[in-house]
């Protein structure tokens, strides 16, 4: 293992919060004096079968303490995901079905292995330990707990402030997740800065069991590609990793500048030293800011699609932008209409090509959207079903949209 010191830098780079880093630096010079490695646990509720880039803010700190040595576990929330994750939402989140359940975790294993280390990855699953628990142990962990330290919880206490209802068993949900940490005796938990409450819950529940209390890190929850919101796929500013090549490629492309050091900084391997080569080197002048995003592009492209395909969609990028060309393979999609006809914000927005029907307007009124080569500027215009439609907006977005009746 690598000094102290040295892997202290490659966990803190990206990181937003450390509970405690005296505790976390303790186990590192233990587990350097033992050669036992830590164990670090991520979970995941399989709440939709598609990662983004988003998702892999957590997996990319796993590798970061994998490539350190220690052992990494990436657990997946099978039992948890039933109960349905209110964390940050304002009203309760809809359980997902057993069946839906599995076959989202099934496509995670596949897509995390883009990533990780298979041989060095332990996959578990929460049900392990939650299915056998008879009522009587639910009852137990319950009561290791209190409502009042439920209501700390921010979403919690808008809620029961506002008169918004709490269902019971959404309170169990901090309490499972922080009993994984038991069953695991992890040392160490990473979550976003959403789930900070749960990760502390797990420190308390470890004390009540008699283990020592895991370091808890909170990593950000990343910019989708407007720079603003989180990436998430219902606000259409994200970039799935089992997207096609050029479409990631285009997609990464069309970052701002500061977004741009943001996601080198999350999604990547690069260290902390050479990432503030970088940034003197673009203050500086020495590197072009659209240099360092292809490098971003083709990094990322490679790791989810191979080295072949991050060249390929560079070619592309090149003939499509540089020499106003149209990329050979555009995704296609089909979406129903009532009617004959549909309006044209809202085949953008179902499209996933703008975050709602006001943001489509605007791209419209403000030439950003083509239909089939040309330009388009009424925002009232409808699209005839039975018929397949070009789309473009802004200057690296396509999508084959067919309208069917």
């Amino acid at each position: 293992m690598k000094p102290v010191d040295e892997q202290l830098a490659l966990i803190k780079q990206g990181c937003h919060d450390i509970i405690r880093e005296d505790e976390l630096k303790a186990r590192l010079e233990k587990a350097i004096a033992t050669g036992k490695p830590l164990r670090v646990k991520a979970g995941f509720d399989p709440t939709a079968p598609d990662l983004h880039l988003g998702h892999t803010v957590l997996i990319q700190k796993l590798k970061h303490f994998q490539d350190l040595g220690h052992q990494v576990i990436f657990l997946i929330g099978d039992f948890t995901g039933l109960i349905g994750d209110p964390s940050g939402k304002s009203e309760t989140r809809p359980p997902l079905t057993e069946e839906q359940v599995q076959a989202n975790a099934a496509t995670y294993e596949r897509q995390i292995f883009k990533i990780l280390d298979p041989d060095k990855t332990l996959i578990d699953f929460n049900s392990r330990w939650m299915k056998p628990m008879q009522a009587q142990d639910l009852i137990r962990l319950a009561a290791r707990h209190t409502v009042a330290r439920m209501l700390e919880r921010e979403d919690f206490h808008k809620r029961y402030t506002s008169q918004t209802p709490i269902s019971i068993h959404e309170f169990l949900y901090p309490l499972i997740q922080g009993y994984d940490s038991v069953a695991l005796q992890a040392d160490v938990e990473l979550g976003g800065t959403d789930q900070t409450f749960n990760l502390l819950v797990g420190r308390d529940l470890q004390r009540e069991y008699g283990q020592a209390p895991q370091v808890v890190i909170t990593l950000p929850l990343l910019e989708g590609l407007d720079g603003v919101q989180k990436m998430s796929k219902s606000l259409g500013n994200y970039v799935g990793i089992d997207e096609p090549a050029g479409i990631m490629f285009g997609k990464i492309m069309s970052i701002s500048d500061p977004l741009m050091l943001r996601y080198f900084e999350l999604l990547t391997d690069i260290t902390p030293e050479a990432l503030a080569s970088l940034k003197d080197d673009l203050a500086s002048g020495k590197k072009h800011p659209r240099q360092v995003k292809e490098e971003l592009a083709v990094e990322l492209v490679a790791r989810y699609h191979g080295r072949n395909a991050a060249a390929e969609a560079a070619q592309e990028f090149a003939h499509i932008f540089r020499e106003k060309g149209v990329p050979e393979e555009i995704e296609e999609m089909t979406l129903k209409v009532e009617g004959s006809k549909l309006w044209l914000p809202k085949v953008l927005s179902e499209a996933g090509l703008s975050a709602g029907t006001s943001e489509a307007r605007r791209l419209i009124t403000q030439g950003g959207v083509q239909v089939d080569g040309e330009k388009v500027t009424d925002a009232n215009l409808e699209l005839a079903a039975g018929e397949s439609y070009l789309l473009k907006v802004g200057k690296r977005r396509f999508k084959r949209v067919t309208l069917s009746g």
